[in-house]
């Protein structure tokens, strides 16, 4: 359903337009791309993974906290509704996947699918940048994992319990909400929750080591849900969980602002003075090591309410999901090498 245009002035831009009368609907708007790379080397020390794909720019999915949205402002649009259904698609990305696994510098160490916007938004429908990028994984035995929160992910559960059995492959579901429809609130063209546990359970049937994501974690909106959310991914398979705080870095706080204001008026003032009691009296934090956690007793009780529910339900903890290290890389010889 459009949206009217929303977006916080571009700091990359020197200027900025505002409509002298309604502004138009945000429609959906696809820009192909001959991307230069596809491997990102990541070295925040908040991440413990460091190499991640992104086959797409921007995400369908219109999650109000997303932190990715700033990303989209260097490549000129908004990080509001631009960001939302302004989508960049790498059409080249599984060609340049293939050129990085021949390099001799490769080594298959293992890669996570998503990390900036999520891999399994609707056009991966249609475009399969993220299957033909795991295709490859399985052909040369490369580990991956993958963070998304698309029930689109159930297509490809039979590659994925392929790759698993042939080098290490692993999934974790993001879940901040145990309701559907406060969910649809506030990530409003997302999986809804109740499906993407429906995929966990078909992962975890097929074989593939599944985890959750608790995140984010909005206090006064969804805190309150932590339990409820381990039992139902405990029930769907999953066997690991993490939480990460919300984030609100750059221009996704007025993004974030505004649509929890529309979509729990009488909770929103609330919900703010929370986060400013987690992050200092900030409504952010970009600090590494601090980014992604809170401070204060607050926090420390939404820490011991996750603690208190994992280990009753027998879930590991790890802060984004195992990226496996197996010792499987291989390149395919070529046919003629046969004879």
């Amino acid at each position: 359903m459009p949206r009217p245009v929303a977006n916080p002035p571009n700091p990359w831009l020197s200027s900025h337009v505002e409509w002298l009368g309604p502004p138009p609907d945000a429609k959906l708007e696809v820009f192909e791309e001959q991307a230069r790379s596809i491997v990102s080397n990541n070295d925040s020390p908040d991440i413990p993974f460091r190499w991640s794909i992104n086959p797409y720019r921007g995400c369908f999915h219109g999650c109000a906290y997303c932190y990715a949205r700033p990303t989209h402002e260097q490549l000129g649009f908004g990080a509001g509704t631009d960001f939302e259904r302004k989508i960049v698609v790498k059409q080249n990305a599984a060609e340049l996947l293939r050129a990085r696994f021949e390099r001799r510098s490769w080594t298959g160490e293992g890669l996570m699918f998503s990390g900036v916007t999520d891999c399994y938004q609707p056009l991966e429908a249609a475009y399969g940048l993220t299957r033909a990028c795991l295709e490859l994984c399985a052909e040369y035995r490369n580990p991956a994992s993958v963070i998304t929160k698309g029930a689109l992910i159930r297509r490809d559960v039979e590659l994925l319990a392929r790759l698993e059995h042939e080098a290490a492959a692993s999934v974790t579901l993001s879940v901040g909400f145990a309701d559907d429809e406060l969910a649809r609130r506030i990530e409003p063209w997302a999986s809804p929750p109740s499906r993407r546990l429906a995929a966990m359970r078909a992962l975890a049937d097929a074989g593939v080591p599944v985890g959750v994501s608790v995140s984010p974690v909005i206090p006064g909106l969804n805190d309150e849900q932590i339990p409820e959310l381990l039992s139902l991914a405990k029930q769907a398979g999953a066997r690991w969980a993490f939480l990460i705080l919300l984030r609100l870095p750059g221009s996704v706080l007025p993004v974030f602002e505004q649509r929890l204001t529309e979509a729990a008026p009488l909770r929103a003032a609330k919900v703010l003075r929370a986060l400013e009691d987690l992050r200092g009296g900030k409504r952010n934090d970009a600090r590494f090591g601090a980014r992604m956690r809170g401070q204060g007793p607050r926090w420390q009780a939404i820490e011991s309410l996750f603690e208190a529910h994992r280990r009753r339900l027998g879930l590991a903890y790890t802060p984004r999901g195992p990226i496996a290290e197996a010792q499987t890389f291989r390149r395919p010889r070529a046919q003629r090498e046969l004879f």
